[in-house]
């Protein structure tokens, strides 16, 4: 089994933070985004991860690479990272991993986190995961019948399915979806200005291939400051039910207490502060005088007199100051 994860996108609607490093590469609970995903997929699925592909943008920092590497580093598969050029939509996205287009494989787009069932259907060709969303039409959706999905349609502007495909899909046979891209590629077919897996994935079920609608049970967007902060309380909830370790042994309290659920990384000072609950808070930072909850904070950071919700933090800031919602960007300074 192959992994493709496409990310090259520039995460505008998460700025600043996406500024200076990848969103898919923005920690939650002591993980980056993208690493969480692949270690989802390959906990769920039964089988050998042969490699993971990683398509990512031309303007991604000099150690994006390395830093992926040492995902597939630590579940002891190979990894290859490719680069999309230009951004052209997400059936373009996929081909950039062309090489690794054969055999059974998954295709993850790394801005969405998930709770599914994960069983592939032998029966089938293929698997979308999909979730009933209240507003469809900014997602592709899909139209089923007897089990197998019936129509692929591209955010559309009538309604025709509430079933909006979440970015992961399962092919048992990469080397088709291949040779469906390359006809859209090579006969300039786009949909809404971009060449569109929906398209790839229609064409394909034209000629008989057999797709079935994945159950998904939650569904962590990691969009904008809302959501993403939404979703690393998810993930904190998470990670409190699967008995995870979450609070390094190395964190100091001085006149202070950690509510549950919350992240904390190593080396991280508090003194006189509240922390949680369902607080993420970055390796080597030190907090005073606070009190904070609900909240995405990255490393190295130094936070003062502070009473802070639903805010969203980088690396390398520092904060003194009374708001209670921010959203500051790496190395910046709020005093």
């Amino acid at each position: 089994m192959k992994i493709i994860i496409p990310m090259a996108g520039i995460g505008s609607r998460l700025r600043p933070h996406t500024l200076t490093i990848p969103k898919p590469l923005t920690k939650i609970a002591g993980k980056p985004i993208v690493q969480r995903l692949v270690e989802d997929i390959a906990g769920l699925l039964d089988q050998t991860i042969e490699e993971v592909c990683f398509i990512i943008g031309p303007t991604f920092p000099k150690d994006t690479e390395e830093r992926l590497m040492n995902i597939t580093k630590s579940l002891k598969t190979k990894g290859i990272v490719v680069v999309q050029h230009e951004a052209l939509g997400t059936a373009h996205a996929i081909y950039q991993a062309k090489q690794s287009l054969n055999g059974p494989c998954v295709v993850a787009f790394a801005d969405t986190l998930f709770k599914a069932d994960f069983s592939l259907n032998p029966d089938a060709d293929g698997a979308v995961w999909v979730k009933k969303v209240a507003d469809p039409s900014a997602y592709g959706v899909i139209k089923t019948n007897d089990g197998y999905i019936t129509d692929f349609v591209e955010k559309p502007t009538e309604f025709v399915s509430d079933l909006a495909i979440i970015g992961i899909y399962y092919f048992k046979k990469g080397e088709d979806l291949k040779t469906e891209i390359e006809y859209l590629l090579d006969n300039n077919i786009k949909d809404k200005g971009e060449y569109q897996l929906t398209n790839a994935l229609e064409n394909l079920k034209q000629k008989g291939n057999k797709f079935v609608p994945g159950e998904v049970n939650d569904w962590m967007d990691c969009g904008n400051k809302a959501i993403t902060i939404k979703t690393n309380t998810s993930v904190l909830q998470y990670a409190e039910k699967e008995q995870e370790n979450l609070v390094s042994n190395t964190v100091v309290l001085e006149n202070s207490k950690i509510i549950a659920p919350c992240f904390i990384g190593e080396n991280v000072v508090l003194k006189n502060s509240t922390i949680g609950p369902n607080v993420s808070l970055g390796m080597n930072s030190v907090v005073s005088n606070s009190t904070i909850s609900n909240s995405l904070i990255q490393e190295e950071v130094e936070i003062l007199n502070a009473k802070l919700s639903n805010s969203m933090i980088g690396n390398k800031v520092k904060y003194n100051g009374n708001f209670t919602s921010i959203s500051i960007g790496d190395f910046s300074v709020l005093e």
